[in-house]
């Protein structure tokens, strides 16, 4: 690993710090030198002192960047991806942009791949996941059914979600974008749909004005895959039902086990949030100094937000 390394993140909200904490441990954990700037929106509101303690400069976005950077996160709303890294381009060698890559899908998606960009797919960390991936044999499954619910209002502890991106389509929210994650291991173990249909809408009592639901069919020449989403679910769900001729197995992604429905089989894996978000950090970084392959490139991304609409 280098020995040091210019870092500058754009946009701190909650994954922002969760992204900025680990960054910084995973750092300290190499012993590599490196500094951290925060471009902001503005000022108004005060940094926590345990985030300000890892910053070394602020800026506010629309300030003309004057020094290059090692790697940029890009971790403000959605609606305001594109912006920043068209910004910061040629400025920076490398991109970790969270999800989704950007609000809408753009159609010259190989050109932000000149600059290596990773967009953020940390449910692949999962050990749940990384379990069917390495160890089920994809070709036997006939169908996979997925689902992510869970109440929108104690997503963010604290913050009121009425004011959150996530409430509202012209800032990038929408149920179909914000769990994009879905999606993008879906395709990772399964690989693109052929065909996709879709119904999106809001239709429970929340304050937004954003889809609050998503139900996907989709198939290609060997399988079909059914995904809902929402923002209403009361009690957290985040599962996937892999359907066989000799075997069904349902992943609970919440509790972290693998279950063989037909021999009893159980197993149990860490599913704490933070474990497999920080291997994200550690791949990324990976990537970065070169020692394994782009995994999950814009063009890629853009291909997965394609699919929140049902398009292929």
């Amino acid at each position: 690993m280098k020995k040091e390394y210019k870092i500058a993140f754009v946009g701190m909200g909650s994954i922002g710090k969760r992204h900025l904490k680990n960054v910084c441990e995973y750092m300290a954990s190499r012993n590599c030198m490196f500094s951290i700037d925060l471009y902001r929106s503005s000022f108004k509101r005060v940094l926590p002192d345990d985030i300000a303690g890892l910053v070394n400069n602020q800026y506010l976005c629309d300030d003309a960047i004057v020094k290059t950077y090692d790697v940029v996160f890009v971790t403000n709303p959605t609606s305001k991806h594109k912006e920043i890294v068209d910004k910061f381009k040629s400025f920076t060698k490398a991109f970790f942009i969270e999800k989704p890559v950007f609000d809408k899908v753009i159609d010259d998606a190989d050109i932000y791949d000149e600059v290596l960009s990773y967009v953020a797919c940390p449910l692949r960390y999962n050990p749940v996941l990384q379990y069917v991936k390495n160890n089920i044999d994809v070709s036997k499954v006939f169908s996979a059914r997925a689902m992510s619910s869970s109440y929108l209002p104690d997503w963010r502890p604290g913050q009121n979600y009425r004011q959150t991106y996530s409430a509202h389509k012209d800032m990038g929210g929408g149920v179909d974008i914000d769990l994009i994650h879905e999606w993008d291991y879906l395709t990772w173990i399964f690989g693109m749909p052929l065909e996709c249909s879709c119904v999106l809408g809001k239709y429970s009592n929340l304050d937004v004005d954003s889809n609050d639901i998503a139900v996907y069919v989709a198939h290609n020449k060997q399988m079909v895959y059914e995904l809902h989403l929402d923002y209403f679910g009361r009690k957290t769900q985040r599962m996937l039902d892999l359907f066989m001729a000799d075997e069904t197995v349902h992943c609970d992604l919440v509790s972290g086990t693998v279950s063989f429905l037909c021999s009893g089989k159980v197993m149990n894996f860490n599913s704490e949030r933070n474990a497999f978000q920080m291997a994200e950090i550690k791949h990324f970084f990976d990537i970065v100094e070169g020692s394994v392959p782009n995994d999950s490139s814009v063009s890629h991304a853009v291909k997965v937000l394609n699919l929140t609409k049902a398009k292929v």
